[in-house]
Order: structure tokens, then C-alpha cells, then sequence
């Protein structure tokens, strides 16, 4: 039998981690199987996405910048890739292109592995209103949350996706007051990366039982994350949100669901402080 071909494609891709999270994978459960990066620069993706059946992969996934271009060349979406309006992850089924969008499973299993029961701790308010916004926004509405507040300084992107996801999700220019009563706050903002030590958001104002989770993952604890725990409240990194959307994509390409566990993690975290 041929060997099980999947990849991740972006412009540049280099920095991606996809490829150690699979190759982990792959040599843990014992498969025969492969999980390469390519670079593919935005003229070129249309093409590439075509040529994807007669090289053999079975899928693979797709990062910045071709997630919107992904959305609109598969043949068929699921409905979180029509819900965020991008491409996360490919594969064939009876020869015809899917594309989904896994990033809302991740945030959704990073939460439930770190903070169990999080979805009853609504009001939630979300920091930016880019693509990751959109995949957190979806996945607190599939878990129930009723209250969803967007915050971004251009106040018409937040309005936008406060129309997209209906009833429940509001828009705002500034945090205000809205943490008086909010039992989560997730930043989806490049506010903290490394080398941006910038506050997104001053949790002084959250109560006592909040949970503050940022999907920055470099560094690990960013200053919204230390500046939570400070204070004393439940905090949960971005790592586990990169793991967990790995899944679906593996189980779909190499027919084993794999697990996300402290072994992965750890490696995950000496590559990045590696890269320091």
C-alpha cells in the first residue's frame, strides 16, 4: 500500500510547528506515513490545490495567507469552514476536495483539557475581530455561550461579525465595563506576542471565578495571562489551541484519532524556546 501523504502549506512556512505535532504522531502510533511543509506562494495555490489528487496526498492543512483562498477553491465546505469563512484543513472524500475549519475545535478541547466545565462561565468577552475571532466567536456559540462581546478598536469589523453570528454577540470600541460580569475573557489579538508587551486587556476588572485564555502561544504567558494569574484567576495559554486543531486533520488522513499529551506538549515547548 502507498504511504499516507498529507502536508501544511503557507507563504513563508518555515516557522510552522505542524510538521513536529505529526511527525510525532506518525512515529508514535506506528504508521506508515508522511507530513511534509510546502511553500506555496499565493499565485501558485489555485494550482496547487488541483494538483493535490494526482500527487497523492490525502489532504493536508493550510495556514496564512491562503485560508480564505482555500475556502473559496474546495468543492465542499463543513459547516465551521462556512461559519469562520476560512480553510484550516483538506481531504477527499470519494475523490471530491473538502475543506474545514478545525481552529474553534482546538480553542473548545484546549479549554476542556485546562479548565473543565468552562462553557457555564459565560459572559465572555473577545479581544479582536480578525479570523481567529471568528473561530473562537463560533466556538463559544456551539458550546451554548449566549452572551458573546466583541471588542476592536475599529468598532465596524466588531459590527460585522456581531451581524454574521447573530443573536447574542455584541459589538464594542473599548472593554469599559463590559468585564464587571464576564466569566471569560479570550484575547485574539496579536497584543503580547513575543516582543509585544503590550496589555490587550487589564484583568483587575474580571470577578474572582473568571477564566482568561490567549491564543498566543510565544511566549506561553503573555503579559494578559501573568497579569491573570496575578490576580489570581484561572488562565489557560494558546499552546493546547495549535495541538487540538491538529487532530481531526491526522484522524482524517491516517485513520487514527491521536491524543494531545504532556509529552507532545513538552516537546512543542522546548522547540519554541529553542527558537528564542
Amino acid at each position: 500500500m502507498a504511504e499516507k501523504k498529507a502536508f501544511v502549506t503557507g507563504h513563508p512556512i518555515t516557522h510552522s510547528r505542524s510538521p513536529k505535532i505529526h511527525g510525532y504522531w506518525l512515529q508514535q502510533y506506528g504508521i506508515d506515513g508522511s507530513y511534509q511543509a510546502i511553500d506555496v506562494a499565493p499565485a501558485d495555490f489555485a494550482d496547487f490545490l488541483k494538483s493535490l489528487g494526482e500527487e497523492g496526498y490525502r489532504g493536508g492543512n493550510v495556514t496564512i495567507p491562503h485560508k480564505e483562498a482555500a475556502f473559496a477553491g474546495v468543492a465542499r465546505r463543513d459547516h465551521a469552514a462556512d461559519e469562520i469563512g476560512a480553510v484550516n484543513t483538506l481531504w477527499f472524500e470519494d475523490g471530491v476536495l473538502w475543506g474545514g475549519n478545525t481552529d474553534g475545535y482546538g480553542f473548545a478541547a484546549n479549554l476542556d483539557d485546562h479548565a473543565p466545565g468552562w462553557a457555564a462561565n459565560g459572559p465572555a468577552v473577545v479581544l479582536g475581530a480578525g479570523g481567529a475571532s471568528r473561530a473562537v466567536i463560533h466556538a463559544l456559540k456551539e458550546r451554548g455561550i449566549k452572551d458573546i462581546r466583541i471588542v476592536n478598536r475599529t468598532l465596524a469589523r466588531a459590527e460585522e461579525l456581531s451581524r454574521h453570528f447573530g443573536p447574542g454577540v455584541s459589538a464594542h470600541g473599548a472593554v469599559g465595563e463590559l468585564l464587571a460580569d464576564a466569566g471569560l475573557l479570550i484575547n485574539t489579538t496579536a497584543l503580547g506576542m513575543h516582543g509585544n508587551a503590550t496589555l490587550s486587556a487589564d484583568p483587575a476588572g474580571l470577578p474572582d471565578h473568571a477564566i482568561v485564555t490567549d491564543i498566543v502561544y510565544v511566549p506561553l504567558e503573555t503579559p494578559l495571562l501573568a497579569a491573570a494569574r496575578a490576580r489570581g484567576l484561572k488562565t489557560v495559554d494558546g499552546l493546547g489551541m495549535l495541538l487540538h486543531q491538529a487532530v481531526p486533520g491526522f484522524e482524517r488522513w491516517f485513520g487514527r484519532k491521536p491524543e494531545v499529551t504532556s509529552e507532545l506538549r513538552s516537546m512543542i515547548v522546548a522547540d519554541i524556546e529553542g527558537q528564542r
